[in-house]
């Protein structure tokens, strides 16, 4: 997902396995020469390194029958699961979302859904490598249950690609509840049409889910019924020929294409919106767009754009970005040269919000080139996801192994072989953050991100028939330790 929408709402002991006691000499605190700082307003923002890491396993199958995949296309904390451990280390729940199921070869009528995975984080702070096997139980998960999304009148929502479009609801959009036009596959299927990628969890037990489709916000019941739907300014929305049409294989005419305001072109594709809603009342009063802004997303060697995965709120007007290259394991290319969780500033940017810009007719962006009268977003570099040393801590490396002149691997795994549990997933997708608890460092967190592994499994189920898709993908989680002040 490489456009932004966001809404403002916001253990056992770690053990040697072949000793089955706890490491000796294991430190209680991050290591110092590991940490990296950046500073906004003379506050330092650290990232005081990788502390843990954990998977499931590819091929594992969730209750519905299918195998749990996907994952990482979003995660939230479960509100009240997060708690600390007399023994040091922390439990909690996390949520987690898949996108629209395993769909190499076409798309596929994948209800749409999430997981509780349950954990037990001990991190880990010494500078000493774990092996693979060690790293895991820095952090252990275990499924739970799953919920499945519904649409109106308990329709099963479908993840096929939307060749259809349902017309808005009576009283849209005066009324607070009452749906738009609605992306469906075809008009004989009028299901909802769901690519699911954002995902935040309200305190009454609903939540949030943004989707490619649309690109929308959806806000589901605590028993994953559609409650609400919010449509982005019309300068977003899909059209072909002037018509509104969300396919996600013709490239529209205006709005999301590629999911950028410079087209499908990854050289002209840099710049970006972030927009915010209030949702105070949305039940009573549509939720209402407050503010816009433009992000400048980081871009490779050759000038392409390096797509925005996620985004996450750390406090008024400053939040955390994740962007990628698409390679790693899982990808024909294994060497990826750009995962990064970084930092937005957007105190100083111009709010666009209620101007021309929100017309399809006026883009931010042509041929890659902002419009002068904008001021972007601040983006600053902060949390680099393939850090050699850091992935080494934990058994992982990115791309080609650092392996000794008289090592007797194979040229294949020298090379990084595609099939290597221990190199690093390729596409990283989510953030959730969790307060440490440490009275000496009150604005510490712990930092949980997951990789989407696109149901990559020579073992999967998908709607019930068994497929190989040639790859064991393991589903992978990492853990940060990281300083985020707030005023």
């Amino acid at each position: 997902m490489n456009w932004l929408t966001v809404v403002f709402v916001i253990l056992r002991t770690l053990t040697n396995p072949a000793l089955g006691a706890p490491l000796s000499g294991a430190p209680s605190e991050p290591d110092p020469a590991l940490a990296f700082t950046v500073q906004l307003d003379n506050l330092p923002f650290v990232n005081k390194g990788l502390v843990a890491f954990g998977l499931i396993p590819s091929n594992f199958t969730e209750s519905t029958g299918d195998t749990l995949g996907g994952i990482g296309s979003a995660i939230a904390l479960k509100l009240g699961s997060f708690q600390q451990r007399k023994d040091g280390g922390f439990t909690g729940t996390l949520v987690v979302q898949p996108d629209r199921g395993f769909n190499v070869d076409t798309t596929i009528n994948y209800q749409g859904r999430q997981h509780e995975i349950d954990f037990i984080l001990n991190p880990y702070y010494s500078s000493e490598n774990l092996t693979f096997t060690q790293a895991q139980e820095t952090l252990q998960l275990q499924y739970k249950k799953t919920l499945l999304y519904t649409d109106r009148r308990n329709v099963k929502t479908s993840g096929l690609d939307t060749l259809g479009v349902r017309p808005a609801e009576f009283g849209f959009p005066f009324i607070a509840v009452a749906d738009p036009v609605m992306p469906i596959p075809n008009s004989t299927f009028s299901h909802l049409s769901m690519d699911n990628e954002g995902l935040v969890l309200n305190k009454d037990g609903t939540f949030w889910v943004s989707d490619e489709y649309g690109p929308y916000i959806y806000r589901f019941d605590s028993s994953g019924g559609l409650m609400q739907t919010i449509q982005p300014p019309e300068a977003i929305v899909p059209r072909i020929n002037g018509v509104v049409n969300f396919t996600s294989v013709t490239g529209p005419d205006t709005g999301r294409a590629g999911n950028q305001d410079g087209g499908s072109d990854k050289s002209t594709s840099r710049f970006t919106r972030l927009l915010a809603y209030d949702i105070s009342l949305p039940l009573v009063l549509r939720p209402v767009l407050k503010a816009e802004f433009v992000v400048p997303l980081p871009q490779n060697s050759k000038a392409n754009t390096l797509a925005s995965s996620e985004i996450h709120f750390v406090s008024e007007g400053i939040l955390l970005v994740l962007s990628r290259d698409g390679n790693g394991h899982g990808d024909d290319t294994t060497k990826s040269k750009f995962k990064s969780i970084d930092l937005i500033d957007i105190r100083n940017a111009t709010d666009i919000h209620g101007s021309k810009f929100d017309s399809p007719t006026h883009p931010i962006a042509i041929n890659g080139t902002l419009d002068s009268s904008i001021t972007p977003a601040a983006y600053i570099e902060f949390l680099d996801m393939i850090n050699t040393t850091q992935l080494a801590r934990f058994g992982l490396h990115n791309g080609t192994m650092e392996l000794p002149e008289y090592s007797l691997f194979t040229y294949r795994l020298y090379a990084g072989d595609p099939a290597d549990a221990t190199l690093i997933d390729a596409k990283w997708e989510s953030i959730a953050l969790a307060p440490v608890g440490d009275p000496k460092f009150p604005h510490d967190f712990f930092l949980f991100t997951a990789a989407d592994n696109d149901f990559l499994t020579t073992q999967g189920i998908s709607l019930g028939q068994p497929y190989n898709a040639g790859i064991d993908n393991d589903n992978q989680f990492m853990v940060y330790r990281v300083t985020l002040p707030t005023k």
